[in-house]
């Protein structure tokens, strides 16, 4: 059951905009030398016998899941689309997502989304919400702290690769920790809501669209 002594909707969007910091690029250290020495060698048959044990997992950059192929080809809605704009810009291009933009304007978080630096957003689909009950959706819509609590709850610091998700815990905007494990491409958030489309980038967000509401206790 959602809480009912929500925060209040000024003060999660407060904690939104100073809690976001930006979160480093991991590099790449692997360098290539003219001379082939014997340890050279040995690294590069062991990066060959690795190819064929890392083959359908995602790499950085790259969209999986059986929800992308509902994402337009091209356009603002397409991945190239959306990596142009801001978070919530980038969503309201999605056809997958136009409950959770509706959602999000009645919070009056678009602006908080967009001007966030280097986050991670659990999106829930349409056929999320549509789990839930319409009444119980509808009230949820019209209470503005109560949705901006479980929203927040869908945000996290950082931009995370899938890697990340194999074993994460991380903390919300909303404070509660958001759990994520599983490997390749198929990956759960809270045990029970599956990531039907990941690793979609934003200018300021990537983005891992779910097929569940995620509920803080």
């Amino acid at each position: 059951m959602i809480r009912k002594n929500a925060l209040a909707a000024s003060a999660a969007a407060a904690a939104l905009a100073f809690g976001l910091t930006a979160c480093g690029d991991m590099d790449d250290t692997g360098t290539e030398t003219e001379t082939g020495s014997a340890e050279e060698t040995e690294e590069n048959g062991m990066d060959e016998d690795n190819d064929e044990g890392t083959e359908g997992m995602a790499t950085a950059g790259e969209n999986f899941g059986p929800g992308c192929a509902e994402v337009p080809e091209d356009g603002d809605g397409s991945f190239e689309g959306m990596a142009q704009d801001p978070v919530a810009t980038a969503a309201s291009n999605n056809p997958l997502l136009s409950t959770l933009v509706t959602a999000v304007g009645e919070a009056d978080l678009v602006d908080t989304l967009n001007s966030a630096e280097d986050i991670t957003v659990f999106a829930p689909t349409n056929d999320a919400f549509d789990k839930i009950p319409e009444e119980d959706l509808n009230a949820l819509l019209e209470d503005q702290e109560q949705l901006t609590e479980v929203l927040t709850y869908h945000v996290v610091e950082g931009r995370h690769a899938p890697e990340d998700l194999e074993d994460g815990t991380f903390t919300s905007l909303q404070g509660q920790e958001v759990t994520t494990e599983g490997a390749g491409e198929e990956f759960t958030v809270n045990d029970d809501s599956q990531v039907v489309c990941g690793n979609v980038q934003t200018s300021n967000a990537t983005v891992y669209i779910v097929d569940t509401v995620l509920m803080p206790s």
